[in-house]
């Protein structure tokens, strides 16, 4: 018996909000395993997506960069058909454009509940429509991998529109799984906990909010994004072909709690 390849090469993967973070970690990772990379941004973060696409140039790999709007399906379809005119196909799609707007509940106004559903699972969706039509029309399958979150599992403080579009993503995630395995595309999610990022950092100043994350967490520390890169190119790899559907958690054990 053969080891299931985790490799990706020649395949084409497209990761949305790919210009700093955890996107920008995903697009590396997915390159160092062989991949081609369409590194989206919003328009105006042009020089964050040039900065992804070094990476993953000096790993090898093709990169281009496309502006994209995840809330505006007129910009997601623009995505497509240049990556279809310029590459022909698309392989892999990580869904990971999103925000999160920290507020009480009863402080959230309706400009930012629909600002996170909008990018966080409006923008999923249709991202994921998208790319699966063209999949469908093209044959031979492929792997969708949409980032949650734990707090698609579970509820915290401050953050009840964000549950809430991380759990449309987790079901979202089992929907499209079973619609779309007739055509051989895996749908699958990753759901990581609290991620240290240059963006994220500023968050953890806040000593009492860092002590009651590390509380949670069994492992007791914060993620990195190394920390979660393989779930996502496990999930896009071959290595996974009988796995759709489901919600990997990378939280150092705190939804086991």
């Amino acid at each position: 018996m053969e080891v299931p390849s985790f490799r990706l090469d020649d395949r084409i993967a497209v990761v949305t909000g790919a210009g700093s973070g955890l996107g920008q970690a995903f697009a590396t990772a997915l390159a160092q395993a062989g991949a081609d990379l369409v590194i989206t941004e919003l328009p105006g973060k042009e020089a964050a997506a040039e900065d992804t696409a070094t990476a993953v140039r000096a790993a090898g790999r093709r990169a281009l960069t496309v502006p994209l709007d995840v809330t505006r399906f007129t910009s997601i379809q623009v995505l497509v058909d240049r990556v279809l005119d310029e590459w022909g196909r698309i392989d892999v799609l990580v869904n990971n454009a999103g925000i999160n707007i920290p507020r009480l509940a009863l402080d959230i106004t309706e400009d930012e509940w629909d600002r996170v559903l909008d990018t966080d699972l409006k923008g999923v969706f249709f991202c994921a429509q998208a790319v699966a039509r063209h999949m469908v029309a093209r044959g031979g399958g492929g792997k969708i991998v949409n980032i949650a979150s734990q707090m698609g599992l579970i509820g915290y403080l401050y953050r009840a529109h964000y549950c809430s579009a991380k759990a449309g993503v987790v079901n979202l995630t089992r929907a499209l799984a079973l619609e779309w395995a007739q055509y051989q595309i895996n749908v699958n999610a990753v759901a990581p906990t609290f991620v240290r990022t240059p963006l994220t950092a500023p968050m953890f100043e806040d000593q009492a909010f860092y002590t009651d994350v590390l509380s949670r967490i069994p492992l007791a520390r914060l993620a990195v994004p190394s920390d979660v890169v393989g779930a996502v190119v496990f999930l896009a790899s071959p290595a996974s072909d009988f796995i759709t559907g489901h919600t990997l958690t990378v939280d150092g054990g705190w939804t086991a709690v």
